[in-house]
């Protein structure tokens, strides 16, 4: 009996432990809500630690392409996720047109980006720190120029 105690609290901790590394970086969601028709609804919340993870098993030559096509933007794009942390409450945009309705903003470490338009509603919740990683990532990609 106390084997099979040992054995749980050995599984329990392993298991805390690896929940704790795949949600340190926090949650990367996205939010779409269509109301007209029969509308559509897509809610997809993954770790954020996974998409860096998930880029080693593209292929290679995919991800030069890739790397090749965002050579010029990548330095900007890191330099802005990490200036963005410096302010994890800050207003970027907030545009409204009438019954359309477009806010981007930080947030404790995510760009949040709501998007309101008639039938359709998109929120988007990105940690700062996994974009810098993908940015990063994709660069390491980029041929030398």
């Amino acid at each position: 009996m106390v084997l099979l105690g040992k054995i749980a609290l050995g599984f329990g901790a392993t298991l805390a432990m690896a929940g704790a590394y795949t949600f340190h970086e926090g949650l990367l969601r996205v939010d779409v809500d269509e109301t007209h028709g029969k509308g559509s609804h897509v809610h997809v919340w993954v770790p954020a630690a996974i998409v860096p993870m998930a880029m080693h098993f593209i292929p290679r030559d995919r991800m030069r392409d890739a790397g090749e096509r965002a050579r010029n933007f990548m330095p900007l794009v890191h330099a802005v996720a990490k200036e963005l942390e410096k302010y994890p409450e800050a207003e970027l945009v907030e545009v409204h047109d009438g019954p359309q309705y477009v806010r981007i903003r930080t947030h404790n470490g995510n760009l949040l980006i709501d998007a309101n338009e008639p039938g359709q509603i998109v929120h988007v919740s990105c940690p700062l720190a996994t974009i810098d990683d993908v940015s990063s990532e994709l660069a390491a990609f980029a041929p030398a120029s």
